[in-house]
Parts: structure tokens; sequence; C-alpha cells
């Protein structure tokens, strides 16, 4: 990701995004919308990245065509590391850039007033 909307493809990104729509093409509509025949080169679901949806899903949406309403997101994989030590850790790590940050901000307004821009 180049930020937090913008992604920049990758040739690797573009190749699953070609092979997963010929294979969705290659599927008969009743296959890939059941789930049937996921072999080999076979079109299936990936949450996060692709659906097939079916046209009653989009109609009880409104037809608003939001990727994230029918796709879904990709399944979090767990760290093995509990919420509490987790959230403690992360925590201590935003103190201490909270504190090099005032460090920064410190010195920055000093070396301005040095050079005559003091605010």
């Amino acid at each position: 990701m180049k930020d937090r909307v913008l992604r920049d493809f990758a040739p690797e990104d573009i190749q699953k995004i070609t092979d997963t729509f010929h294979a969705w093409k290659r599927s008969s509509p009743s296959s890939a919308l059941s789930g049937e025949g996921r072999g080999e080169g076979q079109y299936q679901d990936i949450p996060g990245f692709c659906k097939a949806a079916k046209l009653d899903d989009i109609k009880k949406h409104d037809y608003v065509l939001t990727p994230g309403r029918y796709v879904g997101a990709a399944a979090q994989e767990d760290d093995g590391v509990a919420f509490e030590e987790k959230m403690t850790l992360l925590t201590k790590r935003l103190n201490d850039q909270f504190m090099e940050n005032n460090r920064l901000e410190s010195a920055i307004r000093e070396n301005l007033a040095k050079l005559g821009y003091g605010f």
C-alpha cells in the first residue's frame, strides 16, 4: 500500500487479478456462484479479494456496488500475543514516540530561535 487508500500494483498483483478474472470467466455461472469446482484454475471467492455476487444480493443492497459489502475482509492471522500484552506494548511504544516528538519539537524551536525565527 502506498498509503491508506492507494495501492501500487506489483506485477504479481496484476497477475493474480488477471488469473482470477480468467478463472471466473471460464467458470459456469452456476459453479462460480455456488462455489463448486474449486480445482486448479477454477474460480473461487476469496474474502477480502473477490466475490461473484448474485444479483439478488446486489438487489438487497439497493444496487450499491461498494466492494466491501460483498467481498468482506480477509481473515486476520492470530499472532499468539494476548490482547492485554499487545495493548501494553503498543501503549508504551506510543508514549515513547510522543516523548520523542516533544524532544524533537523543542530542538526545532530552539534552533529556529537561534536563527531569529522564534515564536
